[in-house]
């Protein structure tokens, strides 16, 4: 069965060799028991090692069966182990943290044995010597004769053919070395035993063989097997499974190592878990103040949309001509000089405020964004559209005593600062480019369509939400209150108060103090106000041509009365969590439906009807247009211009007879310097737009209100396509939200860069002391590693198992990182909201606890990756002689 054949071992230590056996040849048979004897030192526990496969023989062979292990490589030594080879030490060489039944299982887990399987063998060979009411108790909770039969149990759970004992009896008493031996004599009737002895009694007594040695030589065989013998008895049928152990068994073993060690594991695992414990703080600060100013981007991006405007223009290079940006003009470079020159940059900029007004052809774009197809709509949270139609509304019971224009706004007017509006009316187009984001005195304003996002910003204190046009919400601010601007703008403070106001201040007095007005929710919502159509305010004449009647109180009133009622639907305040707000506290806000209604049915005005039925005339002069020429007699019918003045009767007959010999040129020249022949300095443009004209499809501006600044980009991305696929309409438009938050950005980026540079830091540090803490570990494990290997198990496994118990670190170590995290981000989280008002700043995302508990996991195997390869590399031999 087992045949050693010129079995030589050498070990080398330096330049030094030691030949521990010198040519062993020797053959067992299948079952015997045989004692090799000799004096310390002579090669009996070499020879025991090379026999069981933990050392490996420098020449000779060892067959097996018939088969040569001249060319066996580390795992099929493994099997031979594990399936060949039983093992039963002196110093028993239990794993202490094990019970005794899972001492007695390990072998079978390595040859993929189902755990029912085992289980029921393992009880099996505890109740052959023994020990079968001991199976749950630890080793050190046992006799060393205890020990030492859960070893022979150990060795025999595999079924192996061969048992191999050193010294089985030497640290025990002799009553229990003579159940040992006795225990092994009956192992011997079907196995061959060979156990190595310096008791030549016991041996004499119990084997059926005895092999002496003496520096390294055989010099006497009591009951020889020669060649012949062994051939016969050879069956040639090696053929051992092969063995791996589970991660289950290894997550097993590292568990119930780290157990018998709570309070290290507990420090290891708390030291572990600091790099991520600041890595998690960092994370927790970084992500809550992004949210924070994720919060406070998007709804400040649903207070400063992306607006284009009907008329627009690159404000970033008027910026840069304004600030004088020439610098790298070469022909401005007086640096050397020890003169300062004027700089020319007026002329530049008043030609890109006056040339580079560029008209958008907003029809166009509005029905591009409205074909869903483009992608506008997806990265919009809303998109409203404005037109030049004013909003005139009117308070009919006003603190003035009777009909106050409430909208557009008149206080300035009425503080007597009226000639501000008439100075912005020569620069209209420019200062219509440049009104983006600037807010006017005007109260009233266009709310969003987007209720969810109108819900987000603002909590209902009383009334709902708008349901129909002809309904309102009025914003009052934090502290619930509304500024006296907006009670005289809305009608609800005596205007006189305010005239009286400024003359006070003007006189060199102090402003007065004003009575405090309280009112109730149900005050507020039952305010009522008219909206009144711009051509409604113009009356028809007996020629036909149209006034103005905007200024007469009768007309007005009526006029009023007859106005589209409009009501507060709702008090409304910016919620606390909103950190920006599309309308300001005292706006009333109005639905796009208003809006809308105002363009569609302005156009039905009787005013608005004349004028585009009569495009050529002026309905307010009655005069027609100027086409810019030069009017002549060529241009005039004068014949009907006669007839026309012979039938008003006011021609007399002497005039008709002097008319009558003037040639035609005469005739016109002389009706002219009469007041004949005038047209108007009007346009038919300027008509329209006076009368408030406008077309739902060709709106004033275009809002495009994002919810991210991700959405932002890409509409930016949408528009320049748009530009592509219609270069002669092209839109041009300035992103404001851009160039204020450019430098925001790279201060966040900066911020980031940092936070990055520490985590690197501590990650590097965290995977340095794992390492060396898996180090540790493994010199404390070399005996195990010895046992482990002994037993069948490979290097593969044996990693497997330090890998393991760096994975429980790991975990471990990220589980108590995240937890004490999460404890430190309350007061954190308080100390910042009592210095800024913001809360929960400091808040870790599941998603990133998740995240860090496996990067602590994935380091602590990267750190351990050393450790367990040196493990995995320990000579067996050498590792179970440690203690």
């Amino acid at each position: 069965m087992l045949q050693l054949k010129n079995i030589v071992k050498d070990y080398h230590t330096g330049d030094e060799v030691v030949q521990a056996l010198k040519g062993i040849s020797v053959n067992f048979r299948r079952n015997e028991f045989v004692s090799i004897l000799g004096q310390s030192g002579c090669g009996k526990t070499t020879l025991l090692n090379i026999v069981g496969g933990l050392d490996q023989y420098t020449s000779g062979d060892l067959i097996i069966n018939g088969k040569s292990t001249k060319d066996f490589k580390s795992r099929d030594w493994d099997s031979y182990r594990n399936n060949s080879v039983g093992f039963v030490f002196q110093s028993y060489n239990l794993i202490p943290h094990q019970s005794v039944l899972s001492n007695v299982e390990l072998a079978l887990t390595l040859s993929g044995v189902s755990k029912a399987e085992r289980r029921k063998r393992a009880k099996e060979v505890l109740e052959k010597v023994g020990l079968g009411n001991q199976i749950h108790k630890k080793p050190n909770q046992m006799s060393g004769g205890q020990m030492q039969r859960v070893a022979i149990a150990r060795a025999l759970i595999n079924d192996p053919d061969i048992l191999l004992a050193d010294e089985p009896t030497g640290a025990l008493d002799t009553e229990t070395s003579v159940q040992i031996m006795e225990l092994l004599k009956e192992i011997a009737k079907d196995k061959l035993v060979i156990m190595v002895t310096h008791n030549p009694e016991l041996a004499q007594q119990y084997s059926t063989r005895i092999v002496k040695l003496l520096d390294g030589n055989i010099i006497d065989d009591s009951n020889p097997f020669s060649d012949e013998d062994e051939a016969k008895e050879d069956d040639g049928s090696y053929a051992p499974r092969k063995t791996s152990m589970s991660m289950f068994t290894a997550f097993s073993l590292s568990l119930n190592n780290l157990m018998t060690k709570k309070g290290r594991t507990f420090l290891t695992a708390f030291a572990g878990s600091i790099g991520i414990i600041g890595i998690a703080l960092i994370l927790s600060l970084s992500s809550g103040f992004q949210k924070y100013i994720n919060d406070v981007q998007e709804e400040t991006l649903a207070t400063y949309p992306v607006q284009i405007t009907k008329k627009a223009m690159d404000y970033s290079e008027l910026l840069s001509k304004m600030v004088g940006n020439n610098e790298e003009d070469s022909n401005h470079n007086h640096a050397g000089e020890d003169k300062v020159y004027s700089g020319d940059i007026m002329g530049d900029m008043l030609v890109s405020m006056v040339s580079d007004v560029k008209e958008n052809d907003l029809e166009t774009f509005k029905k591009y964004i409205e074909d869903d197809a483009n992608g506008f709509t997806k990265y919009t949270s809303d998109i409203t559209y404005t037109y030049d139609t004013p909003l005139y509304v009117f308070n009919e019971n006003s603190a003035n005593g009777g009909v106050a224009q409430v909208n557009p706004s008149t206080t300035m007017t009425d503080m007597g600062f009226g000639g501000m509006a008439e100075a912005q009316e020569s620069t209209a187009d420019f200062m219509s480019a440049f009104s983006y984001g600037s807010s006017s005195m005007d109260m009233w304003t266009q709310m969003l369509d987007n209720d969810t996002l109108l819900k987000q910003q603002y909590d209902v204190l009383a009334g709902h939400w708008p349901e129909n046009k002809n309904e309102v919400v009025l914003v009052v601010d934090k502290n619930n209150e509304i500024s006296d601007f907006t009670l005289y703008t809305l009608g609800l403070r005596d205007s006189k108060e305010l005239k009286d106001m400024v003359s006070t201040i003007l006189a060199g007095g102090e402003a007065p103090e004003l009575e405090q007005m309280v009112f109730t929710y149900d005050d507020l919502l039952d305010l009522k106000f008219k909206v009144v159509l711009p051509g409604d305010l113009y009356k028809k004449n007996a020629d036909g041509t149209y006034t103005d009647m905007s200024s007469d109180a009768d007309f007005l009133k009526s006029a009023v009365a007859g106005g589209l009622e409009v009501k507060v639907s709702a008090v409304i305040r910016a919620s606390d969590k909103a950190y920006a707000t599309t309308m300001q506290p005292g706006y009333i806000g109005y639905t796009s439906e208003l809006a809308n209604y105002i363009v569609s049915e302005n156009e039905k005005t009787d005013v608005l009807k004349a004028q585009m039925d009569n495009p050529d005339t002026d309905v307010f002069t009655g005069m027609p247009f100027s086409d810019g020429k030069e009017l002549t007699a060529d241009d005039v019918d004068m014949d009907s211009v006669m007839q026309q003045l012979m039938d008003s009767g006011q021609v007399t007959e002497d005039m008709q007879a002097q008319m009558a010999s003037m040639t035609k040129e005469q005739l016109f020249e002389m009706l002219k310097g009469y007041g004949f022949f005038q047209e108007s300095t009007s346009t038919y443009e300027d008509n329209m737009s006076k009368l408030g004209y406008a077309e739902l499809a060709k709106p004033a501006s275009i809002n495009l209100y994002c919810a991210e600044f991700a959405d932002k980009d890409e509409i930016t991305k949408l528009i320049d396509k748009y530009n592509e696929d219609y270069p002669d309409k092209e839109i041009t438009y300035t992103d404001y939200i851009g160039i204020m938050l450019s430098s925001v950005t790279k201060i966040i980026n900066a911020i980031t860069y940092v936070l990055i540079a520490f985590v690197a830091i501590s990650l590097i540090v965290s995977s340095i002391m794992i390492g060396i803490i898996t180090y540790i570990s493994v010199l404390e494990r070399t005996k195990e590693i010895g046992i482990l290997r002994s037993i069948g198990a490979s290097k593969k496994d044996i990693s497997r198992v330090f890998n393991a118990e760096t994975f429980i670190i790991g975990l471990f170590s990220g589980l108590i990182g995240i937890g004490v995290t999460v404890l430190i981000n309350i007061p954190i989280s308080k100390v910042i909201e009592s210095y800024i008002n913001v809360a929960g700043v400091s808040a870790l995302p599941w998603k990133g606890g998740v995240i860090l508990v496996i990067i602590s996991v994935i380091l602590t195997l990267i750190g351990g990756l050393i450790p367990s390869r040196l493990a995995a590399k320990k000579d067996p031999v050498i590792a179970l002689r440690s203690e």
